[in-house]
């Protein structure tokens, strides 16, 4: 509309309609002729060292197209997904090289070490049961914190001690000196549990052989972001992919990012020249797709003699999981030091993150991506606050809230 402005005006959503008369076109709802099913087969194992591992009985199945090992991708050329997150960190970031099938260990419950690619999704899930796979069970561990402990089972040897990176952000200094002169300092133990998403449509891809380039629909939110990662795994020029999205049945952060899944459909379809569809059903995307939030630690609020706040200090251990997602290492650090100390006026803030690997799902982008962690921090403390001064928490809140704009965070972000 030449000449005329959309500000102030109410716009209606041009999708809602659609969506609300179920005319939504998600990946599952494609018809793709002549397209092959994939099937993963996954660990039932939090750790464990795969002695062996035969597919000569399901690549004999009726049906049967393809079996891929971690080794067959390897041998191909097949690399790691990267990891996009970029940390000023104490301790650089560690990056373990995140295969697209397991080899030589699996790390989580649900770790995919085999695809099954077949003529039919039944035939290619019947064929998982056939692969022969000898574990040697390892000492697992879960709990982040005990992950960094110095007798804890280790996940890489790239990662000494399971740390993943060591991160800190603001002014050390400032705290230390306004916590010695506060009135009042209140400590509290804030967990913030991981959390799975449940999507309308779970993860789902078709990958098919277009000419020269390959060419992935998949229900992502980031077409180009999903390509470049596809991309660097497999060795390919950005041009040599193409991807697409319908609609996304629902992201929460999690789709944002190119899962292992991808490129083994993506690589089937090279090998057979046909497109291959995967649809992951709910439990495969509870267990091994992303999970988010997991950020655990102590938070100190000073306050002075009226209750107002003079610093705040954390000192966190981040879930990292098994394997770093391509997002995950950002999510407890840059992402939750631009809302830590949320709509008020704190003087002084230091944060020191420590990320931990352990047997677990990868944690990703979810929902906020570390704000809504931060906030969690803050709230708490000033509830812990208001407890122990006897004063009420709206009031310690109204007195202690940023009151003239423009405002600097002492975390660096300016709120107009």
């Amino acid at each position: 509309m030449s000449g005329t402005s959309l500000f102030g005006q109410s716009l209606r959503r041009v999708e809602d309609f659609r969506f609300l008369t179920g005319r939504g076109r998600y990946v599952d709802d494609i018809a793709e002729e002549g397209a092959l099913w994939a099937a993963f087969l996954r660990s039932p194992h939090a750790h464990a060292r795969i002695a062996a591992l035969d597919p000569a009985a399901a690549r004999a199945m009726p049906g049967v197209r393809l079996v891929l090992t971690g080794e067959d991708l390897a041998a191909a050329g097949v690399g790691a997904l990267p990891c996009g997150a970029v940390l000023a960190a104490e301790r650089p970031l560690v990056v373990p090289p995140r295969p697209g099938l397991a080899r030589g260990r699996v790390r989580f419950v649900g770790e995919a070490l085999a695809c099954v690619v077949a003529e039919s999704r039944r035939a290619a899930e019947d064929a998982l049961e056939a692969i022969a796979v000898d574990y040697a069970a390892l000492p697992a561990v879960t709990d982040p914190e005990a992950a960094l402990a110095e007798a804890a089972p280790q996940l890489h040897e790239e990662a000494p001690g399971n740390l993943a990176f060591l991160w800190r952000k603001g002014d050390a200094a400032a705290v230390q000196a306004a916590m010695a002169r506060a009135a009042r300092v209140v400590a509290a133990r804030i967990p913030n549990p991981r959390v799975a998403c449940a999507p309308i449509e779970p993860r789902a891809a078709i990958a098919r052989p277009e000419g020269g380039r390959l060419s992935l629909l998949c229900n992502g939110q980031n077409v180009i972001g999903l390509r470049a990662q596809l991309a660097a795994a497999m060795n390919l020029p950005p041009e040599a992919l193409h991807i697409l999205a319908p609609d996304v049945g629902g992201g929460f952060g999690v789709k944002n990012v190119a899962f292992p899944e991808h490129l083994c459909l993506l690589h089937a379809a090279r090998l057979l020249g046909a497109p291959v569809r995967w649809t992951a059903s709910l439990s495969e995307d509870y267990a091994a797709a992303a999970h988010g939030r997991g950020l655990h630690g102590w938070g100190r609020l000073a306050l002075d003699a009226e209750g107002r706040f003079l610093a705040l200090d954390f000192e966190g251990v981040a879930e990292m999981g098994a394997w770093l997602s391509h997002y995950g290492p950002h999510c407890p650090t840059n992402a939750a030091a631009t809302a830590m100390g949320g709509v008020y006026a704190i003087p002084a803030i230091h944060m020191t993150v420590r990320g931990a690997f352990s047997n677990t799902c990868p944690l990703e982008a979810y929902r906020g991506a570390g704000k809504p962690e931060a906030n969690f921090i803050v709230e708490t403390l000033i509830e812990q606050a208001a407890r122990e001064t006897g004063e009420d928490p709206a009031a310690l809140r109204a007195r202690n809230m940023i009151s003239a704009l423009p405002h600097r965070t002492a975390m660096g972000m300016e709120i107009r």
